[in-house]
This record gives C-alpha cells, structure tokens and sequence, in this order.
C-alpha cells in the first residue's frame, strides 16, 4: 500500500514538471557523408521566422569557432539567407546559440518554452528554417511551417538533396 501511494506520488510530480514545462520543440537534423574528395563540415545555421521572413528567433548556428583566432566567423556569410536576416547584426559567438560544425550523422536540438531562444515567441504561424553551406561544396535551405505553440504532439518532416540529408521538427504542447 505504502510503495502504491509513493510511486503515485512520484507519477504525479513527475506529470506536474512536465506539464509545467510548457511546449517545446526537437530538431533532428541529417548530415549526409558525402563521397568527394575534400570534405569540410557543414555550417548549419537554425532559425524561425514569422511574416515576411522576418527573425523570430535564432535556435543555432554551426561554424568553426576556435578556427585560427576566430577566422572561421569570416565563412558565416556563406549562409545567405541567415547572414541577410539575422547573423551580420550578432556579435559572434553568441552564448547557447553557437556552436561548432557537426561531422555527418543525426544530430538532435531541444528546446522549450523557457529557454531564450523561444520565451518571447508569441502564438502564431512560424517557419523553422535549416540553412547549410560547406567549403567546396554546396549550400542549401529548407523550410518547415508550424503553428506555436502547438496544439497537439506531431512531427513534420522535409529532406534535403545535397547538404542535408532528413530534418524532423517535432512539437510538443
């Protein structure tokens, strides 16, 4: 009796810090290893606009931060899109949104309503937007629409052709 009653209590706690969390949303994001003959990671940069295009909020960008006394912030223009919006106004490196370049494989970014990045992300219609760019290489973007905060748990989904491989946005109320 006494191990049913601690064990529905927990279970309780537990629901009540979930639900006090407040909705979130996970990237999961494809490097693809690609076969060419000079290979150098992709810049990743990850955004969410609202009308216009216009920044929301910056969720990360991948670069090389440590490259040569911070030489590698020179390349984060090659991420056109997120330079034009948002990344020529930021004083790189900016505190939990960069980070360095990820090698190919499935990479994983979580964040909820209490962080920075989407505390001031009012309801509405939004788009994740995933840019990469690599040094002889390519560059591509893609785009996943959503509403904030979410209604329900689902999972939207896109796949890049070159530079990303399958990028996975799940929403969580």
């Amino acid at each position: 009796m006494r191990l049913t009653v601690i064990v529905a209590t927990l279970a309780a706690l537990v629901w009540g810090v979930a639900q006090a969390a407040g909705p979130s949303l996970r990237v999961e994001v494809e490097i693809p290893r690609l076969r060419v003959a000079e290979y150098h990671p992709p810049y990743v940069a990850f955004w969410i606009e609202g009308e216009g295009h216009a920044v929301a909020a910056n969720l990360a960008v991948w670069y090389e931060i440590d490259h040569h006394g911070g030489e590698g912030e020179k390349w984060l223009k090659d991420l056109r899109q997120w330079w034009r919006r948002s990344g020529r106004g930021l004083d790189m490196p900016v505190d939990g949104v960069a980070g360095a370049t990820r090698r190919p494989g499935r990479h994983t970014l979580t964040f909820d309503s209490g962080d920075g990045a989407l505390s001031g992300l009012a309801p509405g219609d939004y788009r994740l937007v995933v840019e990469a760019a690599r040094e002889v290489g390519g560059r591509e973007v893609r785009r996943l629409d959503f509403h904030w905060p979410p209604r329900d748990a689902h999972t939207l989904e896109t796949r890049g052709e070159d530079e990303l491989g399958e990028i996975k946005l799940h929403l969580v109320p």
